[in-house]
Formats: C-alpha cells, sequence, structure tokens
C-alpha cells in the first residue's frame, strides 16, 4: 500500500472510531508511522484528508451497490438500496454522520450537484425512481424531488436513531426503517 493509501486509511480508521473531531494531522501520522509533516506532501490540509476518506468511502458504496446481482423491477431496487443503506448507517455511524449529515465544505448540494449527477449514491436512487416510472410503477414526476424525497426520509430516520431520539435497538429500527421506506414506496406508485 502507498503511503497516501495509508493515510486515507489511517484516517478512515480514525474518523470510524471518533469521528470527524477525532482525526488530526498528528494522530494519523502516528497511526502510520511518518511525521505529521510529511501528510502535507499528499494533502494539503484536514478538510482535504476528510474529504478524501469520504469520496473513497462514497465510491466503495457504490462498488458495493452495483457489484452484486440486484432486482430489475425498480420498487425491489428502491427496498434493497434502503436496507444496505441503513446496514452501512448501523455499521458505520461515524463514517456515515461525516459523509451524509455533518457540514462540509466539498458537500455536494440540492439541486445542482445531483441533477448533474454529480453524487454516485445519489444517482442511484434517481436510476431506480427513473427506472419505475418507465417500467411504469411509479408517478412521472420529477426523479430528482422524488429521490430527494426517498432520501430525506431516510436521513431522517437514521440521523434521529444515532442521536438517541428514537429509542430502539438497531434491528428494531431497521425494521421501522423497511415498514417506513415501503410506505415511501407505495406512495410513488401510480
Amino acid at each position: 500500500m502507498r503511503t497516501k493509501e495509508r493515510i486515507t486509511a489511517a484516517a478512515t480508521y480514525l474518523l470510524t472510531e471518533h469521528g470527524a473531531a477525532g482525526v488530526t494531522m498528528r494522530k494519523v501520522a502516528a497511526v502510520v508511522g511518518i511525521t505529521p509533516m510529511a501528510i502535507y506532501q499528499y494533502f494539503p490540509d484536514r478538510e482535504t484528508l476528510l474529504n478524501a476518506v469520504a469520496d473513497a468511502a462514497f465510491a466503495e458504496l457504490v462498488r458495493r451497490w452495483e457489484s452484486a446481482d440486484r432486482p430489475v423491477a425498480a420498487d425491489e431496487r428502491l427496498r434493497e438500496m434502503l436496507i444496505d443503506h441503513v446496514d452501512f448507517a448501523l455499521e458505520q455511524p461515524r463514517l456515515y454522520d461525516y459523509m451524509f449529515t455533518e457540514r462540509r465544505d466539498q458537500a455536494r448540494q440540492f439541486p445542482e450537484d445531483f441533477r448533474a449527477r454529480r453524487s454516485p449514491t445519489f444517482n442511484l436512487v434517481a436510476d431506480a425512481v427513473g427506472a419505475g416510472v418507465e417500467q411504469d410503477l411509479f408517478r412521472d414526476e420529477d426523479v430528482w424531488e422524488t429521490s430527494l424525497m426517498f432520501a430525506a426520509l431516510l436521513h431522517g430516520l437514521i440521523q434521529l436513531h444515532h442521536g438517541d431520539r428514537i429509542g430502539m435497538p438497531d434491528d428494531a429500527f431497521r425494521t421501522l426503517c423497511l415498514r417506513l421506506g415501503e410506505r415511501m414506496i407505495d406512495e410513488l406508485r401510480k
């Protein structure tokens, strides 16, 4: 593994274990076994390093999704995406929060970045919603706004769970997300 990859892996580990506040150049350097100043050869600042971690995590989510056999029916695809997304949020809560809910200068914004297809994970949702329209399963409405509505429900539920505002064990929370996601899918139908 090259030094840049080792730095990114160390930052990912620290973020996963301690949240973004736990990622400092000094701590990353200690994990990698280099001086803190050596990191600056690869990343000009902490924010750039954290954005590299988020970009790598987004790419991994997309790879994970695209590498598995997925159903053709759009409603089934949305259901599977919902399950994968909730599982990721439960398995990696600090990384999830940094990627999807914490303020980041490089974070993609609705509507411009999404409509320009700059969000690899949101593209998957939009593609499934668009497929549902083409398959005559879903109403023909703005795909991007419909996708945002679906994603917002899921992100909101996860954020409430991570903030201990939904008081239930992870398995019960997962079941709740599936039930509410199913309602949302039903609302998209013709």
